[in-house]
């Protein structure tokens, strides 16, 4: 394999944490007075590019400092008993790491909550860079955040990959001129997606 940083989005693409969001979510809007949303109608927000998200959630224009106190303490006390890495990703990070590439996430995630969840999971140390929504002045469907991975990681943008689960990412790819993997077996359900983790792994290392 060429020298490359391999982009990970976090949720919905290395780790199931559908369940803690969508609670961390309710708790936040519990907080605020507002009556609960339905789980499976959260999830299925989540990677809606076409919503603002703070508004459709917390009634807000933006998302604020307290919405991310709330969420972020919901999901300290909570994450470890719902979260979990999806089936082949452990494998798949130490073949990356086996075969010298680079590796990093870039995702809408708050940083307490994402240090909390890589740690928890013990899949931390494979990374070499880990950038958060609060790390950058504006998250996916940005570009920023890719480009601060490509900064801390020192490579260029066609020495890297971005793998992510939604049109936010496939937008920040597109941006910042990185090529993309859409996956589906998180959030999301797209036509012409990389459908498991296997599958993946072989388009990666040229098998496909």
């Amino acid at each position: 394999m060429q020298q490359r940083v391999i982009i990970f989005d976090m949720d919905g693409t290395l780790i199931d944490s559908s369940v803690t969001i969508a609670n961390a979510i309710n708790y936040v809007r519990n907080n605020l007075g507002f009556e609960p949303l339905e789980r499976e109608y959260i999830i299925r927000l989540i990677n809606d590019h076409t919503i603002n998200p703070a508004q459709k959630f917390y009634h807000a224009k933006t998302f604020e400092k307290q919405h991310e106190i709330w969420f972020s303490e919901y999901y300290s006390e909570h994450h470890h008993k719902d979260i979990e890495l999806y089936q082949g990703i452990p494998k798949l990070l130490e073949k990356l790491k086996s075969h010298g590439a680079k590796l990093a996430i870039a995702t809408n995630a708050y940083r307490i909550s994402t240090i909390e969840s890589l740690s928890h999971l013990k899949v931390q140390h494979h990374f070499d860079a880990i950038v958060c929504y609060d790390d950058v002045a504006q998250g996916k469907p940005y570009p920023d955040m890719l480009y601060k991975v490509l900064d801390e990681v020192r490579m260029q943008n066609h020495q890297a990959l971005f793998i992510g689960d939604g049109p936010r990412d496939q937008m920040a790819s597109e941006s910042a001129n990185i090529e993309y993997i859409m996956v589906d077996w998180g959030f999301s359900d797209h036509d012409n997606a990389v459908r498991s983790v296997a599958e993946l792994e072989k388009i990666i290392f040229g098998e496909i």
